[in-house]
Parts: C-alpha cells; structure tokens; sequence
C-alpha cells in the first residue's frame, strides 16, 4: 500500500475578492510539480463565493466537471442550454468534451456560496458534451457508501455519468463507525477529503479539509474519530 497525506494548509490559496478559492492541486497561479494530480483526478478546488458574484462565461473542453455545493446555492448556465441552480444535496456533473461554455453565480444577496468542484481527466477525448445534476437522499450516505457519480457504462443507481473508469461516493460517519472501501481495480487509487469532523485512515488522522491518497491496495478502512463527512474519489492512477 501506498499513501500522500495532503493536510489542509497545504493546499494552495487565491483570494481574488469576491472568490477565495483552496487548491488541492496546482491550479492557475499555484503551482507544484509533486501536487499536479492523483491519478486521473487534476483539480480539487474548495471554492468560497461572495454574494452577487461569480464566474463569467467561461469555455471547457476534455474535462469531467463535477461541482457540490456545501452552502448556499449557485445558479449555473452554459452553452448546451442548461439553466438551474445547484443547491446543497445536489451535484452536478458535466462532460465538457468536444467544447462547452459555462457561467457560476451567486444570486444570494446576503449569504457566500461553498462549494467543491473536482476535475477528472476523461478515457476518451472529444465526446459530446454532457450535463446532468441531481439530488441525493441523505439517509443514502449514513455510514455507509453513496455512490453518486459512476462510469458512464458502468452505471450504478442513481449515479452521475462521466467518461471515466472512475467513481465518486459521499459518506457520513457517526462517531466510532467505520467503512471499509473496496477498490474496483487493483489499478484503481482512492482519495479521500474530509469535509468536516475528523477520520483514521491507516494510522493516520485527518481532520476538516485534510485529504489522502491511498493506492496499491485492494481495501481501504477509513473509521470516524468525530461526526465525519466525507467525499471519496476512486480514480485510475495510470
């Protein structure tokens, strides 16, 4: 087995103003060779909005965008026609492929919006572009796996689909309670982000915001110190 601690303040920072914006890996103006990706997982990047603010229209292309509001609720419109808005329990998940535009906003007048946007880099290049959100049942995820996004071939559930051998599961903890993952290749790595509260992952505690990788296993047992939740990715790592 092997493991990559990333502590939260570890992570790269920007603070434009009316974004501040936490980089798990290099990300525009941050940049660090040894934190370029996991795997097939680029960005992670733990976005805080001000209100009547947001990100103009902007183009993608050959990237898997998966966004989850942890507060608040940010409107999204794009090229393909798409216009809602993303609130907390809901996620998002958009194939840009052969090319879309996008724009985020705060329409809040009052209140910052959080949320996480993860970027997985695609199996195939230049597919037809692709959104879908949805809203997943909370009692899904206590103490045990949620599956919310899966390979577009191997759909599981409800999950989201992405072009991608990779999939992504939401998790709360109570105190005390354990789950152990199962990778679903021995070429598969997992990355774990806590969210908030506190877990034990092989010896090691991570705490609100922390994240680890672990790869070249086949299980992974991850125990709760305090309330916990969790967003698990399971990436290829070749």
């Amino acid at each position: 087995m092997k493991t990559i601690l990333h502590k939260s303040d570890t992570r790269g920072y920007a603070n434009h103003g009316w974004l501040k914006s936490y980089h798990s890996f290099s990300f525009a103006s941050y940049h660090n060779e040894k934190r370029m990706n996991f795997g097939a997982l680029r960005v992670l990047n733990d976005d805080v909005v001000q209100p009547k603010m947001g990100f103009g229209t902007h183009p993608h292309q050959n990237m898997e965008i998966i966004s989850i509001p942890l507060k608040g609720a940010l409107s999204h419109k794009d090229s393909m026609g798409n216009k809602r808005a993303i609130e907390v329990g809901e996620i998002q998940a958009m194939s840009a492929g052969t090319g879309i535009t996008h724009s985020e906003f705060n329409d809040s007048k009052t209140d910052a919006v959080n949320f996480l946007q993860l970027w997985i880099i695609p199996e195939q290049n230049n597919v037809a572009p692709n959104y879908e959100q949805r809203a997943f049942a909370p009692e899904g995820k206590h103490n045990k796996l949620q599956t919310v996004v899966a390979p577009n071939d191997k759909l599981v559930g409800d999950a989201l689909p992405i072009h991608q051998q990779a999939y992504m599961y939401r998790s709360y903890l109570e105190q005390d309670k354990s789950i152990t993952v199962k990778l679903k290749s021995k070429t598969n790595g997992l990355y774990i982000f806590v969210v908030e509260g506190a877990v034990e992952v092989e010896a090691n505690q991570l705490e609100a915001r922390d994240a680890m990788g672990v790869y070249d296993t086949e299980n992974v047992e991850i125990k709760a110190i305090n309330n916990a939740e969790l967003i698990i990715v399971e990436v290829p790592m070749d």
